[in-house]
């Protein structure tokens, strides 16, 4: 019987290097979001105020993924043997969830105005917009290589997305209602904007939840891999295959390997080689058996669980 557990020491680094992304991007955020805020009540824009609103969860966003890193770093005890790396999807949650509650309040307020569109100072709203956008650009551009290994910065960068190209609406609305002065113009883009962020919102929350639920993570193939380790020379069956994930990229596996007449030492490096090369899980334990017994006590042991706790609950009733 044997286990292993290996562990990716690049995540320090990685962490590292995201929280300081994160705060300059917040600085820049944080400083706008107060001009976007006053320009948006001086020139009566709702396009502005919605895009104001999500700078402002922009901003909440980026301060919590940066909290999350902070807090993700503290050391394991022997309360949490995982120590608190999961702070990190419960931050991506909390970012999707207050994306979802931003985007209701822009299409409640939207479905106000319709039928009174207030006078809008288009000129005003124009230049806080083209600021709005290029103050975006540049927290994207940071952030970009970050989101594609961490679900906390993807979240954070949706957010950043999402408001970029709220500014594009705003810069098109006021660019119209100038020409025009159709005023309902301003409605419209802010209900499209409140469109837009809802499915890459659900998109996010549904991968944070499946995180927390210890479902398989979806870059994950399962059949797949667990034919890959039948294929492993000597295997015979296998049992109790479980695949989680921490964080968005720290992945981990148990299984029970049956292989009574393989080399133990070569199984194992081939399942490890296997394993992190071509499923990139990060952290895992391999139990090789050679006891059929064994294996099958532990199949029977888990049914006798099952149909114990089938026998209470109808007991109970």
């Amino acid at each position: 019987m044997s286990g292993h557990h290996g562990y990716d020491h690049s995540h320090a680094v990685v962490t590292e290097g995201n929280a300081k992304k994160l705060t300059f991007a917040l600085i820049l955020t944080s400083t706008f979001l107060v001009v976007e805020v006053i320009a948006g009540f001086m020139t009566q824009s709702l396009a502005l105020l919605s895009d104001a609103a999500h700078m402002f969860t922009d901003a909440a966003a980026l301060a919590i993924a940066l909290v999350a890193i902070k807090i993700g770093k503290l050391p394991a005890d022997s309360k949490r043997t995982f120590g608190y790396q999961r702070f990190e999807i419960l931050a991506a949650l909390f970012n999707a969830s207050m994306l979802f509650v931003v985007a209701m309040y822009i299409l409640y307020e939207a479905y106000q105005r319709f039928s009174q569109p207030p006078e809008i100072q288009s000129t005003g709203m124009m230049i806080v917009a083209v600021l709005g956008l290029i103050i975006n650009l540049i927290s994207m551009k940071i952030l970009f290589s970050s989101s594609q290994d961490s679900l906390n910065v993807k979240g954070a960068y949706l957010e950043v997305l999402s408001d970029a190209l709220g500014s594009v609406g705003v810069i098109i609305g006021a660019a119209v209602i100038y020409f025009t002065g159709w005023m309902w113009v301003d409605t419209v883009i802010a209900v499209l904007i409140g469109f837009w962020v809802l499915p890459r919102t659900w998109i996010l929350l549904k991968q944070s939840i499946n995180i927390l639920l210890e479902g398989v993570p979806e870059e994950i193939d399962i059949e797949e891999l667990r034919n890959d380790l039948l294929n492993l020379k000597g295997v015979e069956s296998i049992h109790q295959l479980k695949v989680w994930a921490i964080t968005s990229k720290n992945v981990h596996l148990t299984v029970h390997l049956f292989a009574p007449n393989a080399d133990r030492n070569e199984l194992y490096k081939e399942a490890l080689e296997m394993l992190t090369h071509e499923h990139s899980i990060t952290e895992m334990t391999l139990q090789i058996e050679d006891d059929e017994c064994i294996a099958q006590s532990h199949n029977h042991e888990h049914q006798n669980h099952s149909e114990e706790d089938e026998h209470q609950h109808s007991h109970q009733h």
